[in-house]
């Protein structure tokens, strides 16, 4: 081993130390609210690309956990950025760590993929690039990632809350 790649695998090892540290501290403070709220929940942690990912999951369906998620995810995301201030006030270092409440996320990124993939379909077939409705920085995100593994590009325009994704031809 040479000593940039120890390097490398010791900046490694210390960035997922941190992004645990990040898990931890959000778990925490996520069962307290739960707790509050009087809503049963299981804390599920990951690493997930480079940012820490927690999970509220029921084994009651999650129907109660709906509750957390709101209409669109609008109390997730609120959950989610005052989860990722209770982080900083700990760490002292700004968090981009992903909540995801009864599997909401997870079924809106497979909505999402699918969406940037049909889009960047429409845009090889027609020629003409194609902008979709305003969406949230991360359903953004995950179109423009559907549409890069179709081999097109795409931009954000707009500002928020109105920003949109536009899929461009290649």
């Amino acid at each position: 081993m040479t000593e940039g790649t120890t390097s490398a695998a010791a900046e490694g090892a210390d960035t997922l130390t941190r992004l645990e540290q990040e898990g931890e501290i959000a778990a925490d403070y996520l069962e307290g609210l739960l707790d509050i709220a009087d809503l049963d929940g299981d804390i599920d942690m990951d690493v997930e690309a480079d940012r820490a990912a927690v999970s509220i999951i029921s084994d009651a369906g999650g129907r109660d956990l709906q509750k957390l998620v709101g209409r669109d995810g609008e109390v997730l995301e609120a959950l989610q950025e005052l989860t990722r201030l209770a982080v900083h006030r700990e760490t002292g270092d700004r968090s981009r760590l992903m909540l995801d409440i009864a599997g909401y996320r997870a079924k809106k990124r497979a909505e999402l993929s699918e969406l940037g993939a049909k889009a960047a379909a429409e845009v090889k077939s027609s020629g003409e690039p194609i902008k979709l409705k305003p969406m949230t920085p991360f359903e953004r995100k995950v179109v423009h990632d559907a549409v890069k593994s179709a081999g097109l590009r795409s931009e954000s325009e707009g500002e928020e809350p109105q920003r949109f994704v536009v899929v461009l031809p290649a």
